[in-house]
């Protein structure tokens, strides 16, 4: 499309400025982005508002209305999330290594921005604001593509950054949103090789899968989150009942919610009815297998091979009681997406052996899954969370969205 062939164009020429730009003129930036979020709050709203109407009218589920929506208190939690990034240390131009060659020759790793950065997401507009401001700070141009649940927030939340940035000096092609959310449009981003540099999708399955198969320029994959969480023989059974409801129900429509519930035969009489009262406050559907069911009772679910394989994002919860540890472990290997996974144990071998084998980007001891975040982490926001393990893994923070230039400093040395 020659759309996006221009924006493109639009974003590479920005780039080339914004590579050059100093730590200070780009904290400038994010501090005017920060303030203007919050002046234009009201009118921000009322775009979301009418996405919201939008969305319930199309039959999206409550859940996945939660992940789209915006409220004052989750603008100002986005504009502190952006002045966070101003406090954190800029990664452009720090030197990795450093040595010196027989002939004289001054060899310097030093990170460097991408360049252009192509973000592919679903409904979610705290996005659009991470992921531009996150490139921002590391010097990179942004092309941001959503969809079309979420337009009218998109754009309004793009406007007022690109109107912030240029009040600042810097170009307002920094930032910009493709506000043709088609599919053409999707896959034309995906194969805008000369003017990006890597495409980062954010979504379900679907879509991740979509851009891992389609795009010819080089991805980034964020991962879909079958998270689950491991009561251990040895747990103690009231936090792991905690861990288990936030795990599930504190925002179960994001992608470090947990998903599937594995418990220790020796423990499960005990655990399940006290966690059972606690997700039953908030209404989870629970699905668990024969011996779920025969200690819980008929309102239990019979599980399906297809449910522990799910990534729900809603209030659905997948149980099973396992014999062992290893068993445990071997589910999560065999169903988990490689997200992040917990066990709740008062052993440290088993703690150790979970840790050890476990190959997901986060792998959690006592702890809720939901802590599986950039913010959380001390990264500011996040641009994703990668289940891969080339160049970036678990939170995507400043400098995974660096790369490396070698700068060799001679005196006239020839081969």
């Amino acid at each position: 499309m020659t759309q996006i062939i221009e924006i493109g164009k639009r974003a590479k020429k920005a780039s080339q400025t914004l590579m050059c730009a100093g730590t200070m003129e780009k904290n400038r930036a994010l501090s005017s982005i920060a303030q203007a979020l919050r002046r234009e709050k009201a009118a921000i709203l009322a775009e979301n508002a009418a996405d919201i109407v939008a969305a319930k009218e199309r039959g999206m589920s409550p859940s996945m209305v939660d992940r789209l929506t915006l409220t004052e208190s989750r603008i100002e939690d986005i504009a502190a999330a952006v002045e966070k990034i101003v406090d954190l240390e800029d990664p452009v131009g720090v030197i990795e290594t450093g040595f010196v060659r027989p002939n004289g020759l001054q060899v310097r790793k030093t990170r460097v921005p991408m360049g252009v950065v192509g973000i592919i997401f679903e409904a979610r507009p705290n996005v659009t604001v991470d992921g531009a401001a996150l490139c921002l700070k590391t010097g990179n141009a942004v092309i941001l593509r959503g969809g079309k649940e979420a337009i009218r927030s998109n754009t309004a939340l793009a406007g007022v950054m690109r109107d912030a940035i240029e009040s600042t000096g810097l170009p307002a092609d920094s930032v910009i949103l493709i506000e043709d959310t088609s599919r053409e449009s999707a896959t034309a981003l995906m194969k805008l090789n000369d003017y990006l540099d890597v495409l980062i999708p954010r979504g379900g399955a679907g879509l991740i899968r979509a851009v891992v198969e389609q795009a010819t320029v080089p991805v980034i994959e964020t991962g879909t989150g079958n998270c689950h969480i491991y009561i251990d023989k040895s747990a103690d059974v009231q936090m792991g009942a905690n861990i288990i409801f936030n795990a599930k129900t504190s925002r179960p429509s994001v992608c470090n919610a947990a998903e599937t519930l594995l418990v220790h035969r020796d423990i499960a009489q005990e655990f399940l009815p006290v966690a059972k009262v606690l997700l039953d406050t908030k209404h989870v559907e629970l699905r668990g297998d024969e011996n779920t069911r025969s200690i819980l009772g008929p309102s239990v679910k019979p599980v399906t091979e297809e449910d522990y394989a799910t990534e729900f994002l809603d209030y659905i919860l997948a149980v099973r009681v396992v014999d062992s540890l290893e068993e445990a472990i071997d589910h999560v290997r065999s169903y988990s997406s490689g997200h992040s996974e917990c066990i709740v144990t008062r052993d440290l071998g088993c703690a150790q052996r979970f840790v050890d084998t476990v190959d997901s980007a986060a792998v959690y001891v006592n702890a809720s899954t939901r802590f599986t975040d950039g913010g959380e982490f001390g990264f500011g926001a996040e641009i994703g969370i990668s289940t891969q393990k080339l160049h970036a893994r678990g939170p995507m923070g400043l400098k995974e969205l660096t790369t490396v230039k070698y700068i060799i400093y001679g005196d006239g040395q020839v081969r």
